[in-house]
C-alpha cells in the first residue's frame, strides 16, 4: 500500500521521490514539513497530491500580508437566536494544511500555528479545540532573500520536523513532466484515514537500539557546542530525529532503525535549527559544511542485536 502511494504521487511529481518520502515520513511520525524553493517548482502540487492519495481533508492558505490569525483559526460570531456567541472554526481545522508562501505574512499570523504544530489544538477565547488526527502542515517559503518575506523566528522553525527542497528537475524529467504528468483530480485515493492512524501505531513500535539513541543525541549536542555556531539544536530535534528515523525504517520495511537511517535524516531535520555566529560566516561557514563535519566527526553505531 505504500508503494501504492508512492507511484500514486508520482503521476504529478517526476523526479521528486525524495521529497514524496520525506512527507510520508512526516505523516508518519506526526511531523510538519517545510518546502523552501522558487515559484514553479511543484510545492503546492506536491501537498495537494499528498491530501488526495491519503484520502485526507485538505485546507489551502495563501499568506499575505494582511493575514490575520483569525482567518487562519476561526473566530466567535455573535448569534442572535441563541444570544451567545458561537465559534466558527477556519481552515486550519483539517488533516492536511497548506500554508502557502508562510514567509509573506506576519510574524503575528505565523505564529498563530505554533499551538496547533506542537499540541494538536486551538485556544480561541479561553476555549480549546482538538484537531483532527492526523494534522500536517505543509509549509512552502520563498526564498528569504526574495522581496515581501518576513523570516520565520527561531521558535516557529522549531516546530517543522524538516525542511525540504524540491530543485529543478533533469532535463529528461523536465520532458517527461511536458508529456506524462497528470492533474490532481486524476489522482485516486488510495488509504482511508483510520488506517493511517493504524500505521502511525505500527510505526511506533520500530525498535530503537541503546546505542542508536545515543547517536541521535551525540549528534545534536555536538551542533550546540561547535564554535560557529550561535544557536544548535534543541532537545526537540532529537525527538523529531528520534520519529522520523523509526517513520523511515518502517517505509523500508524494517522493524529496526539503523544508524544510516539516522545518518540520512539528520541535516533535513536540523539545518533550518542552526544559527550560525557572525564571525563564522563571515569566514564562509555554511551549515551545510557544518552538517557535513559533524557527521564524519561520530562514527556511525552498530545496531544491537
Amino acid at each position: 500500500m505504500l508503494q501504492e502511494i508512492k507511484n500514486e504521487m508520482k503521476k504529478t511529481l517526476i523526479g521528486k521521490d525524495r521529497a514524496i518520502e520525506s512527507v510520508m515520513i512526516a505523516l508518519l511520525s506526526g511531523g510538519h514539513v517545510l518546502i523552501e524553493d522558487l515559484p514553479g517548482l511543484g510545492k503546492t502540487t506536491l501537498a495537494k497530491t499528498f491530501a488526495k492519495v491519503n484520502n485526507c481533508s485538505f485546507s489551502r492558505v495563501q499568506f499575505t500580508p494582511d493575514l490575520m490569525p483569525s482567518d487562519l483559526i476561526g473566530v466567535s460570531i455573535f448569534d442572535k437566536s441563541s444570544q451567545r456567541f458561537e465559534f466558527q472554526k477556519g481552515p486550519i481545522f483539517c488533516n492536511i494544511l497548506l500554508a502557502d508562501e508562510i514567509n509573506r505574512t506576519s510574524p503575528k499570523t505565523q505564529s498563530s500555528l505554533l499551538e496547533a504544530m506542537e499540541e494538536g489544538q486551538i485556544t480561541v477565547d479561553g476555549n480549546t479545540y482538538a484537531l483532527e488526527r492526523p494534522f500536517i502542515v505543509i509549509a512552502t517559503e520563498n526564498p528569504i532573500e526574495q522581496q515581501g518575506t518576513f523570516p520565520l523566528p527561531e521558535a516557529q522553525l522549531d516546530r517543522f520536523m524538516m525542511r525540504i527542497s524540491l530543485g529543478y528537475p533533469s532535463i529528461d524529467e523536465e520532458i517527461d513532466i511536458l508529456t506524462l504528468k497528470k492533474s490532481v483530480s486524476e489522482v485516486n485515493s488510495i488509504v482511508e484515514k483510520a488506517k493511517i492512524e493504524a500505521l502511525i501505531q505500527e510505526v511506533e513500535s520500530i525498535h530503537v537500539a541503546d546505542s542508536i539513541k545515543a547517536y541521535i543525541v551525540k549528534l545534536c549536542k555536538a551542533s550546540r557546542e561547535n564554535s560557529a555556531v550561535r544557536l544548535g539544536a534543541s532537545p526537540r530535534t532529537s525527538v523529531h530525529l528520534f520519529k522520523a528515523a523509526r517513520a523511515k525504517a518502517f517505509l523500508e520495511g524494517r522493524s529496526f532503525v539503523t544508524g544510516r537511517d539516522v545518518h540520512d535524516l539528520f541535516e533535513e531535520i536540523i539545518s533550518h535549527r542552526i544559527l550560525l555566529k557572525g564571525e563564522a560566516v563571515y569566514r564562509g561557514v555554511t551549515v551545510k559544511q557544518l552538517v557535513e563535519d559533524i557527521l564524519k566527526s561520530i562514527e556511525l553505531p552498530r545496531v544491537e542485536s
